[in-house]
């Protein structure tokens, strides 16, 4: 790979909205960002303004839609595989909600009814993967806490599982690349 910079995929997770603050899982709920939220998406349009990027995809909902108008890239082209995991049943529940009815219940290998299996994240985001790696440079992706680390586990041909060794806080930075052919993390949650 002659120039790895030019083959970064930074991820931007969404601002903070009441669901998140709140700790509650949410995927097709469509919620507003909450005024912190706004605040630190805008700021992390300084860290975004100079830096060239070849493609900008977004998440369909509007918080991550939100997100990237903030952030100074309202032209982010909307990719339903970019959406945050489905929680199905579980929409709008705290995992300690969740584990009155599933003890030691986590999204990575927990029962989700009506919603994703990891395997169906894994191929959504595969693809997502591809995207990324066929572009002509440097893209930009905003998303959700599920699906990104998802997808950083599957950039780095991991199980999605693995995803839950990567805590991804709200309106953060992260940076996925090379190391010569090795996919890698070169920045996390920042």
């Amino acid at each position: 790979m002659a120039d790895p910079d030019a083959h970064e995929v930074w991820l931007v997770r969404h601002g903070e909205t009441e669901w998140s603050r709140d700790g509650r899982h949410t995927s097709t709920t469509d919620l507003p960002l909450t005024d912190e939220g706004r605040r630190v998406a805008e700021g992390l349009r300084g860290r975004l303004d100079d830096e060239p990027f070849a493609l900008v995809l977004t998440s369909p909902r509007e918080r991550a839609r939100e997100t990237a108008r903030l952030c100074g890239h309202p032209e982010a082209e909307v990719d339903d595989d970019l959406a945050e995991w489905g929680y199905g049943e579980l929409e709008g529940r705290t995992t300690a909600q969740i584990r009155e009815t599933y003890p030691d219940w986590t999204i990575w290998d927990g029962p989700v009814p009506g919603g994703e299996s990891a395997g169906q994240v894994a191929a959504r985001l595969d693809r997502v993967v591809a995207r990324c790696r066929a572009a002509d440079g440097r893209v930009l992706l905003f998303g959700h806490g599920h699906s990104l680390r998802a997808l950083a586990a599957r950039w780095l041909s991991l199980p999605v599982a693995d995803g839950r060794h990567l805590r991804l806080d709200t309106a953060t930075l992260s940076v996925l690349g090379w190391e010569r052919e090795t996919p890698v993390v070169q920045h996390w949650n920042t």
